[in-house]
């Protein structure tokens, strides 16, 4: 099938270039002209055929509401936008509703798979109509390894499965990374690659995130060359405020939210409290900045 991608970034350029591999005709667009196949939206559009099927992988967004905006204004009726980033599922069901007032099919798209996505193939979550996603599946079974994507529901139910699925992602990372630090901690010399390589061999923890881990090690045994810094994308957010407005309980996810947050304070001063706090109630000793 043919189908336009917008945004040529490390996920955008791969799954454009694994679709290629498929038989696909795809043609791609970027803000950047070094890696656009096209000068502008409006040239992209010109050059599919009807009914049109435009794959968005934009940052979720400012980026993806102008984009949206953008391609509404130069689709057609009957045609087809996809949006393969990680926007708010919120969003995306208002996308739905706006572009069905221009006779526009949409498709929310939750993308799981990262840098390994062009050799391993991408999970895909997808939220809209049983038309667009049938319009859309031969791309789909191309991008996906075997059974790696699914109709999830309506408009929406792709980018909120996807949300939930990145603040598991979050917990499970947090716990890795507590049951390694405590490994690193310990009074024996302990080859942190070759337990994360023995734990993936039919122990109940392993994983791909410890295949991962096996490799981080490999290259840096003590991860000296890395800060303790974790940033947060806003999925794992998301889903924390979800879990509120259903009244979920989510210990794990939120706290490894919190943690995020937590490593980007050099010199916390809530830590300076609590040591204040200590030296004041109990003598415990401090120290000086």
């Amino acid at each position: 099938m043919q189908i336009g991608m917008v945004g040529l970034g490390r996920m955008g350029a791969n799954m454009a270039e694994r679709l290629r591999r498929g038989g696909h005709d795809v043609i791609g667009y970027d803000r950047d002209p070094k890696v656009s196949q096209v000068a502008s939206l409006a040239q992209l559009v010109s050059k599919l055929d009807a009914p049109r099927v435009v794959w968005l992988m934009v940052p979720s967004g400012d980026a993806t509401e102008e984009a949206l905006k953008q391609v509404a204004a130069l689709l057609r009726s009957g045609d087809l936008v996809v949006d393969g980033g990680n926007s708010s599922f919120r969003d995306s069901i208002r996308h739905g509703t706006e572009l069905a007032t221009h006779d526009l099919l949409f498709v929310d798209a939750g993308v799981s798979g990262g840098i390994w996505g062009l050799e391993n193939g991408f999970c895909l979550m997808c939220g809209g109509s049983d038309e667009a996603f049938s319009r859309i599946e031969p791309a789909l079974e191309t991008l996906a390894p075997d059974d790696g994507y699914a109709h999830v529901g309506p408009v929406g139910a792709g980018h909120f499965t996807k949300m939930v699925h990145n603040g598991i992602e979050y917990a499970m990372l947090e716990a890795y990374a507590e049951g390694f630090d405590i490994l690193q901690a310990s009074e024996f010399d302990l080859d942190l690659r070759r337990l994360a390589a023995l734990w993936n061999r039919g122990s109940v923890v392993r994983s791909w995130l410890l295949e991962l881990a096996e490799r981080a090690f490999a290259k840096d045994p003590q991860l000296s060359q890395l800060r303790g810094y974790v940033d947060d994308s806003g999925e794992g957010r998301w889903t924390v405020e979800e879990a509120i407005r259903e009244s979920v309980p989510a210990p794990a996810i939120t706290l490894s939210l919190f943690r995020r947050f937590a490593s980007r304070q050099d010199d916390s001063f809530a830590m300076k409290m609590i040591a204040a706090l200590r030296n004041e109630f109990g003598g415990h000793a401090t120290k000086n900045a």
